[in-house]
């Protein structure tokens, strides 16, 4: 009866450890799988987007800016120092885009002077679209016509028509036609040619806008550049829209 009892026990034994390890092998399996298939969706992941992604150190400095701004102004330009000012240029536009996308205006302006005082700085004219967008809607008009004139200042302005269209299209939204064609002339003087979406930015907006006669000169700047075909077919506007990138 004991020895009965003791083959018993160990069948028993045997079927409990044959189990455990059927579970030790299922929970093997399962992590490899879930290994493998984390590999995989690392290898498709698409990359990130300089300055429009915020690093760890962005997101810090964004933070120390914004608790700095709150107290006096040497705190402020403490946190200038010790962390906006080691940050990569990337980085540095993540920052200010990132004040702008939060309205905190007067502190993504004062970032800006300080990324101008940057050895290498040229200006970046998808930036200032950006900034006029963000200072016309919370009522900082005053501050977008300096913004124009400091731009108008500059003499490493790039001839960057994607650039110069978004800005016109920033300050046309605010109904500022005459900063929008000063922008317009701008353009000319650095070699950079108007294309046809830059002259119906311009026309639509002064002719919206009642400004008849200025919209009919720069119509005629438009025909000499284009001829009678100036204005953008349906398929052209499409494909500009498609391919602007701020």
């Amino acid at each position: 009866m004991v020895k009965c009892l003791t083959v018993v026990n160990q069948i028993g034994v045997g079927v409990v450890e044959a189990k455990q390890a059927k579970c030790v092998e299922r929970r093997r399996a399962t992590t490899m799988n879930t290994m493998v298939s984390m590999r995989d969706r690392s290898k498709n992941r698409k990359p990130l987007q300089k300055g429009r992604s915020l690093s760890i150190e962005a997101i810090q400095t964004v933070q120390a800016l914004k608790r700095a701004s709150k107290n006096s102004h040497s705190s402020l330009q403490q946190a200038f120092t010790a962390n906006f000012r080691r940050l990569l240029k990337s980085d540095m536009i993540a920052v200010l885009r990132e004040l702008l996308r939060q309205n905190q205006c007067l502190l993504a302006l004062q970032v800006f002077e300080d990324m101008k005082e940057e050895e290498r700085y040229c200006p970046k004219l998808s930036l200032y679209a950006e900034m006029v967008a963000a200072l016309g809607s919370n009522g900082m008009l005053e501050q977008v016509h300096e913004l124009i004139v400091e731009l108008k200042a500059e003499t490493t302005v790039s001839p960057d028509i994607q650039g110069f269209n978004a800005l016109m299209e920033s300050l046309m939204s605010l109904n500022l036609t005459g900063l929008a064609v000063e922008c317009y002339y701008l353009m000319k003087s650095v070699s950079c040619d108007p294309d046809k979406l830059s002259f119906k930015i311009l026309i639509d907006g002064l002719t919206s806008n009642g400004e008849i006669e200025l919209s009919e000169a720069i119509e005629k700047d438009a025909r000499g550049y284009y001829g009678p075909f100036w204005d953008l077919s349906e398929e052209e506007e499409a494909e500009m829209s498609y391919g602007s990138t701020w």
